[in-house]
């Protein structure tokens, strides 16, 4: 991995400081002055063509010159490239499952390309699969085949063209939340009835943050960067005044924490309200948590299925690679079904669901055979409880108690 960040750095230096494009831009120039030139007298033109020719070929060897560096830099770069990254099978690739869903693979394409805000793209890869299948049928493309493309977004009976318009309401908000620090529009989206009560029923705090952080904008006096104004504590508590009442009692302590800020103004940085007015992250907090709560409401998880899959996929290559590598060269096969056959360790945001595995069988515990906690506290799996209750009474294996079967 060295040599390929060896090799990328010096690509970088290489073309940052060519003067390919200063000298192309030269030639241009010069080559639009004589044009000018001869428009203007055309009786000079063989003159200032002459004198055109030298600079010309100057302006060309030094093109060449900066393009055979370049060339020469790509060509190790991608040799490094070859070296690092072998050209060899993927570990199963031979059982693609896959391979007979092409919808699902395009279809989480097609949904990943929305969520990022690339609606163009997204746009441009549906027209595409509409017209590799107008081609199959060989048939032409007509709105039928469009709408079937387009299909691929619809969520639980909401149609494709009405998901673009969600998203495209969300990076409106997110656009204002983060280049224009204005948070009426998020807000106002929270406080609709639809939104509101599907919020209220996910025990989501979304609205009251959006409003809390509205006002320690306020307090500011408008500006993050600001310290506490008259003008701004002011607007602040007209703002309180008018807003929290809604977010009573369930709030009570949050909103006392900043009425009392009120009195530290002068010397808010040394009270023990800073980190509420002071908090670096909270922009991207709020806007992280108003995409969350977006997602969750149209039925969609915050990130991207598309980017977790692929992040967990990269993680787990290596392990596999290796693993394939051994078991060529013991000679063994992958036997284990709808499992990996080694542990792949992945960050915890990407534990998505409990798991628990018996420390008596060691197999992981599932609907059918659930993990059973002893009188002692221990827990084991169903099966392996069932298979140490042989009489009346039972003996935990990891402690001395001893239990009654009822």
């Amino acid at each position: 991995m060295d040599l390929v960040q060896k090799e990328h750095e010096r690509l970088s230096k290489r073309l940052k400081s060519s003067q390919s494009i200063k000298s192309i831009q030269d030639a241009i120039d010069l080559l639009q002055a004589t044009r000018d030139k001869i428009a203007s007298d055309p009786s000079q033109a063989s003159i200032s063509l002459a004198k055109l020719q030298n600079p010309i070929k100057s302006s060309f060897d030094t093109i060449n010159d900066n393009l055979k560096e370049t060339h020469s830099g790509l060509n190790k770069y991608s040799k490094s490239l070859d070296k690092l990254f072998k050209d060899r099978p993927l570990p199963g690739s031979e059982h693609d499952v896959l391979s007979s869903q092409e919808h699902l693979i395009n279809r989480a394409i097609a949904m990943h390309l929305l969520r990022e805000g690339q609606f163009s793209v997204a746009s441009a890869f549906l027209s595409e699969i509409a017209e590799k299948k107008a081609r199959e049928q060989r048939q032409e493309m007509d709105s039928d085949t469009m709408d079937e493309a387009a299909s691929l977004l619809d969520i639980d009976g909401v149609s494709s063209s009405q998901v673009r318009d969600q998203f495209h309401n969300m990076y409106r908000i997110l656009h204002e939340l983060k280049e224009n620090n204005n948070l009426l529009p998020a807000i106002e989206w929270a406080r609709k009835e639809e939104n509101r009560l599907a919020l209220e029923a996910r025990g989501s705090n979304l609205e009251f943050d959006l409003c809390r952080l509205q006002f320690v904008w306020l307090f500011h006096g408008g500006h993050e960067q600001r310290g506490p104004t008259v003008e701004g504590r002011h607007a602040a508590l007209q703002y309180a005044r008018r807003e929290f009442q809604a977010f009573l009692p369930r709030y009570m302590r949050e909103i006392q924490q900043l009425m009392g800020a009120m009195a530290f103004s002068p010397n808010l940085q040394d009270s023990p309200y800073k980190n509420i007015f002071n908090n670096p992250s909270a922009w991207a907090d709020v806007s992280h948590s108003f995409t969350r709560e977006f997602c969750a409401l149209l039925g969609l998880s915050p990130d991207s299925p598309l980017y977790i899959a692929t992040t967990a996929g990269a993680i787990a290559l290596p392990t596999l690679l290796k693993l394939q590598t051994i078991m060529k060269a013991k000679r063994t096969e992958w036997t284990t079904e709808h499992e990996l056959p080694v542990e792949i360790p992945l960050p915890p945001s990407y534990l998505f669901h409990s798991i628990f595995v018996c420390p008596v069988s060691k197999e992981q515990t599932t609907d059918a055979n659930p993990p059973m906690m002893m009188p002692c506290g221990h827990v084991i799996a169903e099966e392996s409880l069932k298979r140490l209750c042989k009489g009346t009474k039972f003996k935990c294996p990891y402690c001395p108690n001893e239990s009654q079967r009822t």
